[in-house]
């Protein structure tokens, strides 16, 4: 949490050094540093490691990264560097997960946070990506399109919504570019600097980096079985006011867990009491009954505001999604989004509706779905005969949470996997300001939770 003392990490020390060496002239202004492999074995540590502590001194200004050609001193006057804000360092640090989701660099991809890209090439959609174009009657016209996205989808989505209970009128649906950059318009439309905002704890390590940039003072509430403990809510109410809580209803990133009735009955009456919005993420719900209980449906979206997406479904690179709540706050959100980024996608968005309008949409997710029952199935059972304590979720979904037993260092795990190209996904980068103390844990991919790879690293390093 921002401010709090921490410990000197690897990463602190290598930018320690690294800033001493430039700010000295030991390396000219566009002059190219060693690569990341290179530097990772000079500092003997693991290249995302390496990475990291160089990404920090891109966001001090002391280095520039060019994409495929490395990393080079700034043009920058270096005795006089534009030092990076503090919140932006830190929030940079939260999400230093990403870069390998990104960048793929390993192997063996435990710690992913997507379905693999086979699970979607597979599919009967394979075809239509392959001439990705906006099929149909309905051609593009190059132009921005709806400021709120493309009218038939977000109709097609309303009814969806119906069916989850959920109404919604017709001015109370936004589409954006996925479910960060919904997060993303509602930080910034309602939250100011020092607001304290509540997450799941653990939770979803984006959604951290987001609110640090907004400096806002970030709580966990601690997740359980049936969604956030009610308890633990209760008792931080007592000396917090929060002005948002963000939480994840079904099939919850990272635990798997989902909401019960009663703890959504509990969160609706908080928020009404202490007068906090709540922010639902229903990320996976194509894949998972309309009849789960959801927050939205239950306040019919008075405080709720609630949020969905393409990209976990259809593919990463389909940035689409959408918000729903009150047309009363979905106004501010449209016109944020006309001022921060114009408009979304109407290309995407109608391939998309083409996509459902042909029958093709639910082909796949049926496709997809007996998928990953069995990937989940499969993965729980193998990942508990290695002697994890595995947190499975009461309906099948992307993501395990296990914990690791006593003696291990979950930092050292996850640097020995890397040597061995497996990626690992750490319990702590899933906890609001790291909080040091609680039992050392990761998050796997079910579609890898299997990997012969990956069970024998874990069957020699867990002995």
């Amino acid at each position: 949490m921002a401010g709090q003392h921490r410990r000197m990490t690897r990463v602190d020390s290598i930018v320690e050094h690294l800033t001493t060496m430039l700010r000295a002239g030991a390396y000219k202004v566009g002059e190219r540093l060693p690569s990341v492999r290179q530097a990772a074995q000079e500092h003997d540590v693991s290249k995302n490691t390496m990475a990291e502590a160089y990404d920090r001194l891109v966001a001090h200004g002391l280095l520039e990264a060019r994409i495929g050609s490395g990393y080079y001193v700034s043009h920058l006057d270096l005795s006089h560097p534009s030092p990076s804000h503090p919140h932006v360092a830190e929030a940079v640090d939260v999400v230093s997960l990403l870069r390998e989701q990104l960048d793929h660099h390993y192997e063996v991809r435990p710690g992913d946070g997507r379905p693999p890209a086979s699970w979607m090439e597979d599919s009967e959609l394979r075809r239509y990506f392959v001439n990705f174009k906006a099929a149909g009657p309905d051609s593009v016209d190059f132009g921005y399109g709806s400021s709120r996205g493309y009218g038939p989808l977000r109709e097609w989505l309303r009814v969806q919504l119906m069916d989850r209970s959920i109404a919604v009128r017709s001015d109370g649906l936004l589409l954006t570019h996925g479910a960060n950059h919904a997060f993303d318009l509602i930080i910034r439309h309602l939250i100011e600097p020092g607001d304290t905002v509540f997450v799941d704890d653990p939770g979803y390590y984006p959604l951290f980096g987001k609110l640090t940039l907004a400096k806002a003072q970030i709580v966990g509430i601690q997740r359980g079985p049936d969604g956030p403990e009610l308890a633990d809510l209760n008792a931080k109410l007592v000396t917090h006011r929060p002005k948002i809580f963000f939480t994840q209803s079904q099939a919850h990133n990272p635990t798997g867990s989902s909401l019960s009735p009663g703890t959504a009955f509990g969160l609706l009456q908080a928020s009404e009491r202490f007068g906090f919005h709540l922010v639902e993420d229903d990320t996976f719900a194509d894949l998972l009954s309309p009849t789960l209980p959801r927050l939205s449906a239950l306040d019919q979206l008075d405080r709720v505001l609630y949020v969905g997406t393409f990209s976990k479904t259809l593919s990463a690179s389909l940035r689409s999604g959408f918000v729903a709540g009150n047309p009363a706050i979905i106004g501010p959100l449209s016109d944020i989004k006309m001022v921060t980024g114009v408009a979304t996608s109407d290309y995407v968005e109608r391939f998309i509706f083409n996509l459902i309008n042909g029958g093709h949409y639910l082909r796949h997710l049926r496709r997809l779905r007996a998928r990953l029952e069995d990937a989940h199935r499969i993965a729980v059972t193998e990942l508990t005969n290695v002697g994890l304590t595995v947190y499975a979720g009461k309906i099948p979904g992307f993501y395990l949470w296990t914990e690791l037993p006593p003696d291990i260092d979950e930092l050292d795990l996850v640097h020995k996997a890397a040597g061995e190209s497996i990626f690992l996904a750490p319990g702590q980068v899933f906890r609001p300001g790291r909080t040091p103390g609680r039992r050392a844990a990761m998050r796997v991919n079910v579609a890898y939770g299997a990997d012969e790879r990956f069970l024998d690293f874990l069957k020699r390093s867990l002995r």
